[in-house]
């Protein structure tokens, strides 16, 4: 923690504390992954890699990351569902329904993510709505709510379809939205489960090889070739990495979290600055300065911060909790890159004596 604190024969104001806040160090080169389209994107939406982020591409079964957020925010997880015949007919991957069956939305969400089963998918869709369209309809008002502007569904399982696309980085902010529902970080991040009697495995081999892997969503078809979306966590970061059209997605996914996480930093202001400004009139000598915000920053690993600080030299009590005292500034090279209201911390009540 760094600890601030100002004479009261201090300048009036300070407007350049440059202070170094020093970096790890770590390999500045990018690596080469096999991907056609790839991103790796932070918590907050910020993109740390990219390679042909924003091109259209078909997106196989990574489609049903969409399809398990809207049934999660239209659906009781207890709901039961009665399996009928046509959902039972779909071609492609399947958690093998039979009609007249009873599952769970829970467990048909299970069986879309972990067997990613396309019959799963549209009995999820038949449930919410009264017909595959209008599901489809809401996933694209919520792609749409989310700001995915490169991205259109056709269905809610992602068999190959003209008008079904998306892109790397619309997927990485669909998988952040998901990451923030609590019931699909639980079911994405299921290794096993067993439905209807049958074993399944979650196809997403990096829960158990990568680590602080939370969960995922593959896909696959000849057209698409090999998809996958993945999320991250550790040293309180998290990351998602989408690859699309890579036929070494595992290794990619693996190489690109390694790197992401040596390359990058996070600065929180509120537990590495201790900012306390000398007060006049009160019955303390000071006062603490705290950021307003509870935001953290990403930074480069390998560039040095500086901050920069606007605080008074001293104040007069009374000061009143919240009150803005000054600024924080975060800059690297010629960015700021953040910038923190600086508030007082507690109030502070004139001396009795005065």
């Amino acid at each position: 923690m760094l600890i601030i604190r100002f004479s009261r024969f201090a300048p009036l104001l300070i407007p350049l504390l440059l202070l170094s806040l020093q970096p790890k160090t770590f390999a500045e080169s990018k690596p080469a992954v096999s991907a056609a389209s790839c991103v790796v994107m932070y918590e907050d939406g910020e993109t740390v890699y990219e390679k042909n982020a924003d091109t259209r591409r078909l997106i196989a079964s990574t489609t049903k990351l969409m399809t398990a957020l809207v049934c999660l925010e239209n659906a009781d997880l207890d709901d039961r569902v009665t399996i009928r015949p046509a959902w039972c007919r779909i071609e492609g991957s399947s958690m093998y329904l039979k009609a007249g069956e009873h599952y769970t939305v829970r467990e048909l969400l299970l069986g879309l993510l972990l067997a990613s089963g396309n019959d799963a998918a549209l009995a999820l869709a038949e449930h919410v709505c009264a017909s595959e369209r209008d599901f489809v309809r809401l996933m694209n008002q919520k792609a749409k709510a989310l700001g995915l502007r490169q991205t259109h569904f056709a269905n809610p399982h992602g068999l190959d379809a003209p008008e079904h696309y998306s892109t790397a980085r619309d997927l990485a902010r669909l998988m952040l939205a998901c990451m923030e529902n609590a019931d699909f970080r639980a079911l994405a991040s299921t290794k096993s489960a067993v439905l209807g009697g049958v074993v399944f495995l979650n196809h997403n081999k990096l829960l158990q090889s990568c680590p602080g892997c939370v969960g995922g969503k593959t896909g696959y078809t000849a057209a698409a070739g090999r998809c996958l979306v993945s999320c991250c966590e550790r040293g309180g970061m998290r990351f998602v990495c989408v690859t699309l059209s890579d036929p070494d997605d595992w290794r990619d996914h693996q190489t690109l979290y390694d790197w992401a996480f040596d390359s990058c930093r996070l600065f929180d202001p509120a537990r590495e600055l201790r900012l306390d400004v000398p007060l006049v009139s009160g019955g303390r000598s000071t006062v603490p300065v705290v950021p307003d915000s509870a935001s953290r920053l990403l930074l480069p690993a390998h560039e040095p911060a500086r901050l920069e600080l606007e605080l008074p030299r001293f104040v007069f009590a009374p000061v009143n909790k919240g009150e803005t005292a000054g600024m924080l500034r975060v800059i690297v090279g010629e960015r700021t890159v953040g910038e923190y209201r600086l508030v007082y911390g507690q109030s502070a009540p004139m001396a009795a004596s005065f």
